[in-house]
């Protein structure tokens, strides 16, 4: 009878050991919760409900959300299990593995569903952003930056794109996971493809003829590319002002706001303008400048085929090679210097085409009235004098040239020099 009891006895215990929650001894590779004891200098302990102590040293107690520095003993955490026990008989813990798990976790969530995560760059390199959450890597491809962060540099200059790229170290990005290997511990993240939707409502909702406020996201020697509502649109060099735009990086940096209209749209490419929302000066330009008037003009640049002029601030002409001189073959360099103010007469002017026409030649020409009635005159025969003697002629030798005649050699002879 009192064998039956104390074994009935002894059977109870040991059920209510196993159900005792407190008792499980911690595995390897789980997570467990547990109160802080103490915190050493160089370790910190944790009661693990009463069955055992853990321990956290080194770099395990630091994870990337930085919970050491905030932390007081009685506080609860979570670790992850290294040991069952060392040589002290504690069990061997980790707050920065426990954090990588958890950061694994959202990642793979994030991944599963499309949820969009804030991210923040470590490192960059040529080829785009690094990133090493607690032991966990992450790349952003360039490619995968939206349209505001990525580095659109002449001649794709690795020097540059780094540099562009380092400006966005320790900045918070929104970003979907697109690829996840967890055996590498490494995931490919996008920029890009967190704006996509919203980029897709905003292209959706863009018209042609609509103005629109952004920043300048890169320049280029082609054009301005300006950001705006998860867009990005070129602003062709051509369509930057209306006078002769020389270069884009004249007209405003990185990050400037700007308003640009909408002129063009093809699938997610946009072209816009910066020119046509001020008032054209060539409109003005029919009222100030007319056909046979002479101007002072500037000469801004010269061409094989000719001179570029500055009217004013807005205005550009050219003096075309064969409106400068009757001579062939000559450099027009080496008549018109870059900067010389020079005087030249209006020939033509084509509003609509933006296009002013000028002539150094014509200045210089005679009156086409004065040539006219000049020819006139020499047609008309003189009336014989029949009272009037007649007068002696006397013939020049043959091989003998006048003075006039030997100059007009001399001309020839150097102009061909």
């Amino acid at each position: 009878m009192a064998k039956t009891a104390k074994y009935q006895a002894s059977s109870v215990m040991e059920e209510l050991m196993e159900k005792a929650p407190g008792l499980t001894f911690p595995k390897p590779g789980s997570i467990v919760e547990g109160n802080v004891s103490s915190i050493l200098k160089n370790k910190i302990l944790v009661d693990l409900g009463g069955a055992a102590t853990g321990v956290i040293t080194g770099k395990e107690s630091h994870d990337s959300v930085g919970t050491v520095k905030n932390l007081q003993p009685e506080d609860l955490i979570s670790a992850y299990v290294l040991e069952e026990e060392n040589d002290d008989g504690l069990v061997v813990l980790s707050l920065r593995r426990a954090s990588q798990e958890k950061t694994w976790d959202k990642f793979k969530q994030a991944h599963e569903t499309g949820e969009i995560i804030e991210v923040a760059p470590n490192e960059a390199n040529k080829g785009g952003l690094l990133l090493n959450i607690d032991g966990i890597k992450g790349f952003i491809p360039v490619s995968q930056l939206a349209p505001m962060h990525y580095p659109r540099v002449d001649g794709a200059d690795s020097a540059k794109i780094l540099s562009r790229l380092q400006k966005l170290v320790g900045v918070n990005l929104e970003v979907k996971v697109i690829n996840l290997d967890e055996t590498g511990g490494k995931l490919i993240l996008s920029e890009r493809a967190a704006q996509k939707e919203a980029r897709q409502k905003s292209l959706d909702t863009l018209d042609i003829g609509q103005k629109v406020k952004g920043k300048i996201s890169g320049i280029v020697k082609f054009g301005i590319f300006v950001a705006f509502d998860g867009l990005e649109g070129l602003v062709h060099i051509s369509e930057i002002a209306w006078g002769h735009v020389k270069d884009p990086s004249d007209y405003g940096k990185s990050g400037d706001e700007v308003e640009v209209l909408v002129i063009g749209k093809d699938d997610d490419k946009i072209s816009l303008s910066m020119k046509r929302l001020i008032p054209d000066p060539w409109i003005e330009a029919s009222k100030n400048y007319k056909v046979n008037s002479t101007v002072e003009c500037e000469v801004s640049r010269i061409t094989p085929f000719g001179a570029f002029v500055k009217l004013d601030d807005e205005i550009n002409g050219l003096i075309h090679i064969s409106e400068i001189s009757d001579e062939e073959g000559f450099d027009v360099g080496s008549i018109m210097k870059m900067g010389e103010k020079v005087k030249a007469k209006i020939i033509s002017i084509d509003a609509d085409e933006h296009r002013v026409g000028l002539s150094l030649k014509a200045l210089t020409a005679k009156p086409k009235e004065e040539v006219e009635a000049k020819a006139e005159t020499s047609d008309e025969a003189p009336a014989e004098d029949k009272d009037a003697p007649e007068a002696e002629t006397t013939e020049a030798p043959a091989e003998e040239e006048t003075p006039v005649e030997e100059d007009k050699k001399t001309e020839k002879e150097e102009n061909k020099e």
